[in-house]
């Protein structure tokens, strides 16, 4: 019974960070809610590992699983948003509201990716820890903004976009490397995203570099996508 309980204690853990992160969120500690949504993010990575290592994969635990991450890659994040719009737009006309799209379109992609067996090796559509970590960039960043309209626009068009990318038909290209065969050819995507990664973060040196990394990884994959269909 305890071994069967393993990881939903990690998925559990993974929960506990989400509330706490969108707790700090709410209270403005921007940087402390994106720390704790990437140790939630990396309990995220560690409860399906332990399922499939001790061999009790279950239901429970998938359904389990989407919950914790509608708070933790969801509400979290969204939060975030919510108050970098509130800054830069003060008593506007509550373009801060759509931040609170991001936890409603999380909400659908998980309840679609448990719908959906396609997805079982790979996916379809931007995954939700992806996209809170173009949150947790900003954040970690910590730059309070003056009042910009503009930038506030920028944002919220970033958003839209990610949140339609999380339950689009989109096929993300996988990360892992070839290790059986490490030539340019069938390695070529990972390479070209690896390199371009180091030079982002050698140009920027800044936290929000994690920000510009994930919208990287969406563009190479449209761009990708576009290769396979032309070929």
């Amino acid at each position: 019974m305890i071994k069967r309980q393993i990881p939903n204690f990690i998925t559990l853990a993974n929960l506990l960070c989400g509330v706490l992160a969108s707790l700090f969120a709410a209270q403005g500690w921007l940087d402390r809610a994106a720390l704790f949504i990437c140790l939630g993010i990396f309990f995220d990575f560690f409860d399906g590992m332990a399922a499939r290592f001790l061999d009790v994969a279950s239901p429970l635990g998938k359904e389990l699983d989407s919950l914790a991450d509608v708070v933790t890659s969801g509400v979290a994040p969204g939060l975030i948003l919510y108050n970098y719009l509130g800054y830069l737009t003060p008593g506007s006309l509550g373009l801060k509201y759509l931040a609170f799209l991001m936890p409603l379109f999380a909400a659908y992609r998980l309840a679609k990716f448990n719908l959906d067996t396609r997805q079982s090796h790979s996916f379809l559509g931007l995954p939700t820890p992806a996209n809170a970590l173009i949150w947790v960039g900003l954040a970690f960043y910590n730059w309070w903004p003056e009042q910009n309209t503009g930038f506030a626009l920028i944002l919220v068009g970033i958003s839209l976009i990610t949140d339609i990318l999380m339950v689009s038909e989109l096929p993300m290209f996988s990360l892992k490397v070839n290790f059986k065969d490490l030539s340019w050819k069938t390695n070529c995507i990972q390479y070209i995203f690896l390199i371009v990664c180091a030079a982002i973060i050698a140009a920027t040196r800044q936290w929000y570099a994690i920000s510009l990394i994930i919208l990287w990884y969406i563009l190479l994959s449209i761009i990708t996508r576009k290769r396979h269909n032309a070929e």
